[in-house]
């Protein structure tokens, strides 16, 4: 898609925005980012220091943008943490992803709990001038970025955020305990070094943003619990690419083992067993029918989860959504664990 294009589809998408709003101005998302709360008042690009920034310790892949994300929580409210697994915000929460690739912003991500029983999705595409940035269309629109010959960005739309966090729970998927652990992964894949300012669990217990307080997560700082390093971040790997599908609670009826950041807190050496015995009913080619393994310690390329993570193809890639490049980085990662920590 060429500038002029893209910048057409901005204007139109400006326009359909402010159609939205003039029918139900209290539940849409603002037409452009500036207002939505991200930034000090009267200064443009400038972070509302309310607005504090974060870093999860096992980042989600995206076609391998740099991102820079920021979370509000209302004065005097507090995350109800009775579930650790399974946070629940408080009304009046927003959570911001910023993309960029070679030092340009792209786009940024918004979700805003409106009140209890409501979360708004929003994607805001950045001019070329990189001064402003206006809602995307519902169903996304692919920029013009490309970031590998052939292949161009995908920006989501409303719908496509939907798909990855739900509508029965929706919510962040990067904010909770154990990407905000204190005790960080030093081996994550594509982890992210905690700037000064960012704030963890350990923040959100001392400022009393955790109801009941949870003082044991800073006391114990959560980690997944595995015989190896290499086990420890492949799983955190999947929890934050994999999981949130791949659990018994989610949208899919998903029967196999439960790849949810909670659950792995339990006993991640018995997921990776687990990973090594399930039968997938997607069938991986050249395998015999009814078998093939979700990973197959005995021939790892004939893993279900390796060869879909290889995959660009719509029908079989994985993660569905999000990315129009495999993950290099990470399959090379997985392929090592196999042969080395599964085959022991």
């Amino acid at each position: 898609m060429n500038r002029w294009v893209l910048s057409a589809t901005v204007a139109l998408a400006a326009t359909w925005i402010a159609a939205v709003h003039a029918a139900s101005r209290d539940e849409t998302a603002p037409g452009r980012l500036i207002e939505t709360g991200l930034y000090a008042e009267g200064q443009p690009g400038v972070i509302d220091p309310r607005n504090r920034p974060f870093s999860p310790q096992y980042p989600l892949w995206s076609d391998g943008a740099a991102k820079a994300r920021w979370v509000y929580l209302p004065p005097g409210a507090a995350i109800d943490a009775r579930d650790a697994a399974d946070w629940q915000f408080p009304a009046g929460t927003r959570f911001w992803k910023e993309f960029s690739f070679n030092g340009r912003k792209v786009e940024t991500r918004f979700l805003w709990r409106t009140s209890t029983g409501k979360w708004i999705f929003a994607t805001y595409i950045w001019n070329e001038e990189q001064t402003d940035a206006v809602l995307a269309p519902e169903h996304g629109v692919r920029a013009d970025v490309e970031v590998a010959p052939g292949r161009r960005h995908e920006i989501p739309g409303a719908s496509d955020c939907q798909a990855c966090h739900g509508t029965k729970r929706p919510g962040p998927l990067g904010f909770n305990a154990l990407q905000l652990s204190t005790d960080r992964d030093p081996n994550a894949i594509h982890g992210e070094p905690l700037a000064p300012g960012m704030i963890d669990l350990a923040t959100l217990v001392g400022e009393r943003r955790l109801e009941p307080a949870r003082r044991e997560l800073v006391a114990t700082p959560p980690r997944i619990p595995a015989s190896t390093p290499a086990t420890r971040a492949v799983l955190g790997y999947f929890a934050a690419n994999c999981g949130t599908c791949h659990n018994r609670s989610g949208e899919i009826n998903f029967t196999g083992p439960s790849l949810k950041h909670g659950d792995l807190l339990e006993d991640g050496d018995a997921v990776a067993r687990s990973l090594a015995s399930f039968k997938t009913s997607w069938q991986v080619p050249g395998q015999p029918e009814g078998a093939s393994l979700m990973i197959n310690p005995t021939v790892p390329d004939a893993s279900a989860m390796l060869v879909r993570m290889r995959s660009r193809r719509p029908s079989s890639q994985m993660p569905p959504l999000g990315t129009v490049l495999r993950d290099d980085k990470a399959i090379a990662a997985v392929e090592k664990w196999i042969a080395t920590d599964l085959r022991r």
